[in-house]
């Protein structure tokens, strides 16, 4: 197995409108354009955070557009989501802290030309929680839609549920976790893939020094107690993506900080399953620096992945390769 056509570029370079950039997501568009999200602004946190997208088009990307902003308020962790039909989802968060951030939706019915209004993905929701925090939801076999969630400062993982086509969101059992057992908080930011029909998997960032998992075997709604994986985790961001033929392909961290510490976010690597992510092989070294190459985002058509990642705060970078047997 090897990894041919690659493709490394930057979405935008040193004329950004913004100091600091992170929490990138992605997705795939008809005649194989690109479109990708992040959020934007002075740093993280900062009141002038917005949500900025661009365009891979034509073999080059689009000058960044501001494409949400609610004035003095710091928005966080765009995710792109294209249904079947077309429409084009971005989720994204507002608020001045994590655990009081609400869940907004805008839709797209041109691939990210236009967008509707902003509106709460769930009414009421002031509990910091529900829809995708950062990385895509999936499709299941019988068309339902499964979003991975969690919530802080509880630092727990559930999943939102949606059987008609993403417009209503029912909540999953939280994922069973012993805290009084772990160093540190928990687990957070869940990254999803099926199977089988309906029997769902999902591995998450944690505080413990591994990436953690659980399973569900009726659909999402209730999950396994997670448990970790012999896969390090640095306390950062992950994402996997599940190829046609069954393989996943995983991008993260592969750093395992000293116990209840933070580790270094690089190297930055993508590694690939053959066996419903019990082992992982073949890396794949996407960044590596003294600053940090993190927040991964990934998706496949085919065999070919599709990446974005935060490059030292400053860029997105993408990455597009073929893996090929």
């Amino acid at each position: 197995m090897k990894y041919v056509n690659c493709v490394k570029e930057f979405i935008f370079e040193e004329d950004r409108p913004f100091l600091s950039c992170h929490a990138s997501t992605l997705e795939l568009l008809p005649n194989g354009e690109v479109i990708a999200a992040w959020f934007g602004g002075t740093r993280e946190r900062a009141g002038d955070v917005a949500i900025w997208t661009a365009r891979r088009e034509k073999g080059g990307w689009t000058p960044p557009e501001k494409v949400a902003d609610e004035e003095g308020v710091p928005h966080w962790n765009p995710v792109l989501f294209r249904r079947r039909d077309g429409v084009l989802f971005l989720y994204y968060k507002v608020g001045y802290s994590i655990a009081e951030w609400t869940t907004m939706v805008m839709r797209s019915t041109d691939d990210g030309r236009h967008w509707s209004a902003p509106v709460p993905l769930v009414e009421g929701d002031r509990s910091g929680g529900r829809g995708p925090v950062k990385n895509k939801p999936i499709v299941l076999r019988n068309g339902t839609i499964v979003a991975p969630a969690s919530v802080e400062p509880a630092w727990d993982a559930f999943v939102d549920i949606s059987r008609d086509g993403g417009e209503t969101w029912v909540r999953s059992e939280t994922v069973p976790l012993d805290h009084s057992r772990l160093i540190g908080k928990g687990i957070i930011q869940p990254t999803l893939w099926e199977s089988a029909p309906g029997v769902v998997h999902m591995l998450t960032r944690s505080t413990e020094g591994s990436i953690y998992r659980s399973d569900s075997a009726d659909g999402g709604k209730t999950w396994c107690p997670a448990y970790p994986t012999p896969l390090p985790n640095n306390n950062s961001g992950i994402d996997l993506a599940k190829l046609d033929d069954g393989r996943l392909v995983l991008v993260y961290n592969p750093v395992r900080p000293e116990t209840g510490t933070k580790g270094p976010r690089t190297p930055l690597v993508l590694r690939v399953s053959e066996d419903n992510g019990m082992t992982w092989d073949h890396e794949f070294e996407l960044d590596r620096g003294e600053k940090q190459y993190s927040y991964p985002a990934v998706i496949a058509n085919g065999h070919d992945i599709y990446i974005t990642y935060t490059w030292r705060r400053e860029r997105i970078a993408f990455w597009k390769l073929t893996l090929s047997n």
